[in-house]
């Protein structure tokens, strides 16, 4: 079981400086990659300040620089917002500056807001389209001498420019859910990164279960890797633990508003929720977040772990995006690199 860090730089507040967020997340950052965590993953993200992060080469690029062991991944990209051949040169040059150590995670995307302001009329079925596209024309493109004829993109023989360090290719990720992106995934050969958000143990089991039929249907192709994604608080005590459950009950709260798209936006900010608009989401409530996310002291926190290994997950990434205090995120992290990762050692 290998350990990684999933991060953005996270505002619900105007008054929160943009640059002191990022200024936070480096430093998290680099308790990960000196604690001996895996990787590093950020994502893709437009207009909104809930999860800032337009462009994750970016951050990986500078990212690079700040660290020294950590692989440095983009979690995710989103397929519809990229040309082939822009992110198959834009990844490979991420993989030449960051010394190899790019992993590329690419997804369909998730948010109307984005798909709204970006690519006017996509919705998820076109979107999926593209990811299905784009995946198999970047590895071509980095082979090289490569003519594209799809259904979304058309382009005469071209080569990356530059290609990438790492060969054949960095290793590339697929966000999955339903059983046909698994498929996809498996059959690309690429690995898989699940979240079942904020769902229980339940839905972690069923995405593994979905994943192995896809493996299953695709036996002549090496089993992939498969990453599961969590929301994580390691706590000091039962009353921290359940701080930590009515804070991602908020977090989970403004997601779900922003999903569903509905709420006045300004300045990039979601118009603040009400206790009333709150209560109206039982599934979010802070028992359900002590129920379904990881959040305990070490001991329990080791064990829902040590089930999710047993399940056959090959990584587990710590999502830290969960509107608490930087001094509560930090930690929590180090209380996870100090008390709980050495159980998997």
């Amino acid at each position: 079981m290998k350990f990684s860090l999933f991060i953005h730089m996270e505002r619900v507040s105007a008054e929160e400086d943009q640059k002191q967020l990022y200024d936070e997340m480096i430093a998290l950052c680099r308790i990960a990659d000196e604690g001996g965590m895996h990787a590093i993953w950020t994502g893709e993200h437009h207009g909104m300040n809930f999860t800032i992060a337009p462009n994750p080469l970016l951050n990986l690029v500078d990212l690079a620089h700040r660290t020294k062991n950590v692989r440095l991944g983009t979690g995710t990209v989103i397929a519809p917002f990229w040309h082939p051949i822009r992110l198959a040169g834009e990844a490979a040059m991420a993989d030449i500056i960051t010394g190899g150590r790019l992993e590329l995670g690419i997804a369909r995307g998730a948010y109307n807001f984005e798909y709204e302001r970006l690519m006017p009329g996509m919705d998820a079925w076109g979107a999926g389209g593209r990811m299905r596209e784009l995946v198999p024309a970047i590895k071509a493109l980095w082979q090289g001498d490569y003519a594209h004829d799809g259904e979304y993109w058309k382009f005469p023989k071209t080569t990356s420019a530059p290609q990438p360090v790492q060969q054949p290719h960095p290793p590339i990720w697929v966000a999955a859910r339903d059983p046909n992106s698994h498929e996809f995934a498996v059959s690309q050969g690429c690995n898989v990164q699940v979240t079942p958000l904020h769902l229980g143990d339940e839905e972690v089991q069923s995405l593994m279960e979905r994943f192995n039929a896809a493996c299953a249907k695709f036996p002549e192709i090496a089993r992939p890797r498969i990453m599961v994604l969590r929301h994580t608080y390691v706590a000091d005590s039962e009353a921290d633990a359940q701080q930590g459950a009515e804070e991602l009950n908020m977090f989970y709260n403004y997601f779900g508003a922003w999903f569903k798209n509905e709420r006045p936006i300004s300045m990039g900010l979601i118009e603040t929720l009400t206790p009333e608009d709150v209560a109206a989401h039982p599934f979010y409530s802070a028992e359900a977040m002590r129920k379904n996310q990881i959040i305990g002291e070490a001991p329990e926190v080791i064990e829902r772990i040590k089930s999710y290994e047993a399940m056959g997950y090959d990584e587990f990434s710590f999502w830290i995006d969960s509107g608490m205090s930087f001094a509560r995120k930090k930690a929590s992290l180090e209380r996870f690199i100090r008390d709980v990762m050495p159980a998997f050692a």
